[in-house]
């Protein structure tokens, strides 16, 4: 089950979600999201732990609970939302004539 950690301090590493997790069960992986730029932790990372039971039981454990000076926010990892705004992938100029007519060429 993935799980999503929020609210983490910027001093969280990947061992230290981990070793706060593996309490509770197997843990699989654990990834703190950094900035591509500055490897800055963003204040968010995922756990993945296999048993169900176990992930459960480190949800209700861990939420609300202090982690390195920050009160966490722990939940069962959502998918990421689509975002449909801009339409089918393909850029937004160019294109065409369609259906106009001829291209009028006074311009």
């Amino acid at each position: 089950m993935d799980i999503y950690c929020g609210n983490l301090a910027y001093a969280t590493t990947d061992d230290g979600l981990k070793a706060a997790f593996a309490a509770y069960g197997e843990v699989t992986s654990a990834r703190v999201v950094t900035d591509r730029m500055t490897g800055r932790s963003k204040g968010f990372g995922f756990v993945e732990m296999p048993d169900a039971e176990q992930a459960n039981a480190a949800i209700a454990a861990l939420n609300g609970q202090d982690l390195d000076g920050r009160p966490i926010r722990v939940n069962e990892s959502q998918p990421k939302p689509r975002d449909d705004r801009r339409g089918p992938r393909g850029g937004g100029f160019g294109g065409g004539r369609r259906d106009r007519g001829p291209r009028d060429t006074r311009w």
